[in-house]
């Protein structure tokens, strides 16, 4: 009977450990069941985005307010369009706010950043951000570093 009791306690424990995985798992990867439900469309064009993907976060001032869902090339812009769908309840970005690919922490997870700005015009479903700055590359930076050194 105590190998039985022992089995089932052990049993429970690896049921437990692998519901609590599965739980980081979808935290993690920004999954969410009502995705979509109330949000609206907005644009930016970026030169580079440099490592951002699908699904990672909009923030501003350090709150999620959105997700990309889309990044692809502007064929008349030759340019990186991102597709963000933003919270409904954020309906005070203005015209001219501006978004930045940024980098959080020390593994490098890209996001973008968004700026409201000062005008009374807010952004509707379907405009787009055209003040934007990509992200910073590394290698581009160091490049530059190592140019400019080689021509001191």
């Amino acid at each position: 009977m105590r190998i039985r009791t022992l089995e089932i306690g052990v049993g429970a424990f690896i049921l437990a450990g692998c519901l609590a995985l599965a739980f980081l798992i979808i935290n993690v990867s920004g999954l969410r069941a009502s995705a979509g439900a109330d949000t609206f469309t907005v644009y930016a064009r970026f030169e580079n985005v440099g490592g951002l993907t699908v699904r990672s976060k909009v923030s501003m001032s350090g709150v999620v307010i959105g997700q990309v869902t889309d990044i692809r090339i502007d064929p008349d812009y030759l340019q990186a369009l991102v597709e963000m769908k933003i919270d409904k309840r954020v309906d005070y970005l203005t015209t001219d706010s501006s978004a930045a690919i940024l980098t959080a922490g020390l593994l490098g997870e890209k996001y973008i950043g968004i700026t409201p700005g000062a005008d009374l015009e807010t952004l509707s479903d379907g405009d787009t951000i055209s003040d934007t700055q990509s992200a910073l590359v590394l290698e581009e930076l160091i490049g530059k570093f190592l140019f400019n050194k080689v021509n001191e």
